[in-house]
This record gives C-alpha cells, structure tokens and sequence, in this order.
C-alpha cells in the first residue's frame, strides 16, 4: 500500500494572482482564486512532487460578506460573519460548493464535478471537508435534493434539548452579539430564541473570542443535565448529516476530513461511517481529535486516521523551538502505542502557525529534521500545507486575525509564496532559499514512493542506545531509528542543530535480533544526497555518519 502524502491547499488562496493586498479588502478589490486555478499542469505536478491526496479546504457553502443574492443566494449578515470572505467552517449549505470559488457562480457545481474529474486524472484523490458540529447562524440549504427538510426547520424552539432538534436553544432569549456593536453595521442581527455557540456555549452570550458565527449542532447529547445521551430512537441530525457524507461521496470524494470530530459524539461516527463505507467501502475518514484519551473511541467507531497534534506535531515543535529535547519523541510515539499506523503527521495546516513565522521559528529550515521525523518514521500519513514546502512566513495581517503567524481562512488575499507556486516555471519564481526548501522536501517526499522500509517496514527507535552522549551523539538535539521492510534496512539520523555533525549511532543488539539484521561491514548510500560511505553495523558499537545542519541523514545499508 502506498504511504498517504496529503497537500492541503485553500483554494481561495491557491491561484489568486492578485497582488493588490488591501487589508480587509473585497473580493473585487483582493481577488480570489477557483477551482478552475487546478489546472491538469498544476494538478499533474503536486502529484509529481510526491503527494497522493489533496485536500480542497473550504469548498462548501460558508457564510460571507460578499453578495451573491443576484444567484439566488441570501445575503449573510456581516456581525455573523468572520472576515470578509468569511470562516470556511461556518457552513451555510451542506449541498452547496462555495461561489466565491466559481468563475461563473451559477456553475459553481459543474465547476466542482469538473475539479473531481481533474484531479483524479493527475492521479490524485481528493479529501473534503465535512464539517459535523456547527453551522453557520444564517444556515439554508437552497440546493438540497428534493424532500430534504432544512437544519433546525421542524425543530421545537420552546425547549433548550429535544432529542429531534437539530439545535440547542435558550428559550426566551435574545442572542447578544455586543461584542459587534461599534462596526458600523447598517443592519443589526436578531435571533430570538437564541442557538447555541459552536464552542459549546449554551448561552446567549458569545465571546468575541468564540465561535459566534456558528450554531451547535444537536447529536442528542444534554450537555446542560450530565451529558446525558439520548440515541434511541436516532436523532434526526444523524440521519441527516449522513445524508450529506453520502450526498458527497457519490460526486467522487475520496475522503472526509472531519472537523472537530471529538465534538460529536462516538456513538454518531460509528452509525454514520458504517453506512457510507457500505457503499463506498475504499472512502477515508480523517478526524480533527485532539483528547489521546479519546483515540480509541474514534478509531473504534470507524475513522482511519486521527490528528496526531497534542503528541507529535507539539513535540516536534517544542524540539525545534529548544524547548524540549530530541529524545521525548521516543515518548510521542509511546503514548500513541497499538494506533502509530493512524496518526496523521504534520507540522503545519490552517489551525497552526506557519513554521518560518516569527511566532514559531521564524526560518522554515529549522524544522527539516521535524519535518524528516515526520514523514519516515512510521506508515501514517503526512499532510503537508500549501506554502510550507517554500516557507511561507505569514507576516502580513490580512484582516480577521491579524498578523497571527497563521495564513488567513477568513479573507481574500494574495499569498505572493503560493503564487510562485502556480508560476508556470516554478522553479524561476522561486528565490535562491524557496528553491532549495522546495527541493529538499521534494526529495523527502519521494522516499516514500522509493523505499518499501518507509511504506511498509518496521520501526526502531534507537534513542535510548544514545543517552551518553558518546561519539558525537547529542540525545537533545539528535534523534535516531531504523526502518526495515522489503529487503531494505534505513538508518535516519536527524539533526535539529545548525552545524553539520559526524555521528556515531549506537545500535543495541536486541535490534539485530528484534529486526534480524546482519552484522558487518557495510556500504551506506545516503538516499537523500547520493553520497556513499563505510558503515559499521556491529551491535553495540557505533555507526558513524554525515548529517548536514537543521537536515537529515537517510542511509540505505547494503
């Protein structure tokens, strides 16, 4: 099986030429890239580059400021509206593509089952959000399939739970969204009985910092008397929102990246998955999780993959900041013990900071020996986020959020990175320093392709055979193992310092006898720069190599 290497990419950004760049500004005034900016070239080099999924983030229906009334779209209210082109999660219509990225709006949906087409022609499968806890405060559906009764449409509104609710409510309450008062909005927001927040605030007074733009779906779960759970008979939403999954997966869709999954109840996904796997049985379903304790739960219920964010990527992350040593990535994996092969790595998505911010490393090459870690040391997927490939640093404040280290989901902009990526000469529109990231990942990316040990082989870590700090090895900043699997042994040394270093890598007997390696002499091809070496692979005597600064060593042992 191939390792899954996923590109997620907006396509608001991707392909926007627009260099203009008023903070704030309109779609008119900032542009806004399309589905039709994927073109067979653009498509056909991401796969090229190593990637084998790609995910189009922010494709569905989302509320906005811009005005689409003139497409038989209502008009969203801006004090419920995050940023000018509007949250991607606040979704106002589940059977919709969002317009902003039509060229022509009112074929928003041929535009969309063209992109299916496309990308599956590169070779390329393609993930979607489905976003199950929240919705947009202003949701309509305007494109659902005949008889499909909106969200909330036959909810009783006199109470606050019913298990056939599609929302939360605070009877006798108007919502208060003082915290937009002062914006100058022409046209006040009203909503009497008041819905839930999305964060889980069962109120009628939502935060600036909540999710006031959106409403909490209701799974049939009393969060206001003891969690109490309610399944039986199913609650309306489930079959509704199974519904949409399967709406989706017959247009093509290849997998479902779910927001905030752990927001939903377990009881849900294992209902809901089950279902559309009977159908569409090869689908890939990948969950925003972030409670370990909630791991098994949500892998029991049927998803294939789950963020791996409080344990690796905060790692990793701590490591490249010298804030924690090399050595507690042997306790990331660790605590991940039975589901590693489910864990979906990264190090960057629209949620974090980008690595070259200044609020994070502030040199995206910081983070190659991380990045390295990432993707070799097991069969779990890798997710790589559009512009981290040429160390995007997100300084500029866009709008909504402000200069947050975080590329923008909230408004129109120019990203000048993302548009040398869709240079027809990629190369050429890159600086001397984007180049060389570029390729340098590109190399990483293809291993997978090229090594059955990465795709398929077994792991070892080799740290705690290092803890002396003898030869060179320095367990903090240093971190080892071995790959083995189709006829092939790997040893990757990552270095997070700057310099280059020479290392001697401690290999314990028990890994010649767990793996059944043999010991000797041996060549070592370095996969990465093709340099060729002597090794001693004797156990408990150290292998010395090369491993350049903030880089990593690959060597094939043959």
């Amino acid at each position: 099986m191939d390792k899954i290497l996923i590109y997620q990419v907006l396509p608001r950004l991707y392909g926007n030429a627009c260099t203009q760049n008023v903070p704030s500004g309109t779609i008119e005034q900032n542009g806004c890239g399309k589905m039709n900016d994927f073109t067979d070239a653009r498509l056909r080099r991401i796969a090229t580059y190593g990637f084998t999924h790609i995910w189009y983030t922010g494709l569905l229906e989302h509320a906005t400021q811009t005005d689409y009334t003139a497409h038989g779209i209502a008009a969203d209210n801006p004090m419920v509206v995050k940023g000018k082109a509007g949250s991607p999660y606040a979704i106002k219509d589940y059977y919709d593509i969002d317009p902003d990225l039509a060229s022509t709006p009112s074929k928003r949906m041929r535009e969309f089952q063209a992109l299916v087409n496309r990308t599956h022609k590169a070779g390329l499968k393609m993930v979607m959000d489905f976003v199950p806890n929240h919705v947009a405060r202003q949701y309509h559906s305007d494109a659902a399939p005949a008889g499909v009764r909106d969200l909330g449409a036959d909810d009783d509104q006199t109470k606050a739970f019913s298990p056939q609710n599609n929302f939360y409510y605070v009877p006798g309450e108007t919502l208060h969204t003082h915290f937009a008062q002062g914006k100058n909005f022409s046209t006040p927001y009203e909503e009497t009985p008041a819905k839930a927040t999305g964060n889980d605030r069962f109120d009628a007074w939502p935060q600036v910092n909540d999710w006031y733009e959106t409403v909490k779906l209701n799974y049939g779960v009393d969060y206001l008397n003891g969690r109490s759970e309610h399944f039986d008979p199913v609650p309306d939403t489930w079959n509704k929102m199974t519904d949409i999954l399967l709406f989706w997966a017959a247009k093509g869709i290849d997998a479902f990246r779910c927001d905030m999954a752990e927001m939903v109840p377990a009881a849900f996904w294992t209902y809901a998955i089950k279902r559309v796997k009977h159908q569409y049985p090869e689908i890939l379903f990948i969950a925003e999780v972030y409670n370990p304790n909630a791991y098994r739960a949500y892998i029991a219920s049927g998803f294939d993959y789950l963020y791996d964010k409080v344990g690796l990527y905060d790692t990793l992350r701590a490591i490249v900041c010298c804030q924690a040593s090399a050595s507690a990535i042997t306790g990331a994996w660790q605590s991940v013990d039975g589901l590693q092969d489910h864990m979906l790595h990264f190090l960057e998505n629209h949620d974090e900071q980008r690595i070259a911010s200044p609020q994070f490393a502030g040199d995206a090459r910081k983070a190659m020996p991380a990045a390295a870690v990432s993707v070799l040391m097991d069969k779990s997927p890798f997710m790589l986020y559009a512009g981290q490939e040429v160390g995007e640093p997100a300084v500029e404040a866009e709008g909504f959020s402000g200069q947050d280290g975080r590329t923008t989901i909230f408004d129109y902009w120019g990203v000048r990175s993302l548009q040398a990526l869709c240079a027809r000469s990629v190369e050429k529109a890159l600086t001397p320093e984007q180049r060389s990231l570029y390729e340098d990942y590109h190399r990483l990316l293809l291993l997978c392709r090229d090594h059955k040990a990465i795709t398929q082989g077994d792991f070892y870590d080799l740290q705690y055979a290092n803890y002396d700090h003898s030869n060179g090895y320095d367990c903090d900043r240093h971190y080892a193992f071995l790959r083995k699997g189709g006829g092939e042994t790997l040893l990757v040394v990552a270095n997070f310092n700057p310099s280059r270093v020479r290392v001697g890598v401690r290999i314990p007997a028990h890994a010649f006898e767990h793996l059944k390696l043999r010991s000797g002499m041996y060549s070592g091809y370095d996969c990465l720069t093709g340099e060729i070496s002597t090794l001693d692979f004797m156990p408990d005597r150290p292998a010395f190599v090369e491993v350049p600064g903030y880089g990593v060593a690959v060597v094939k042992v043959y």
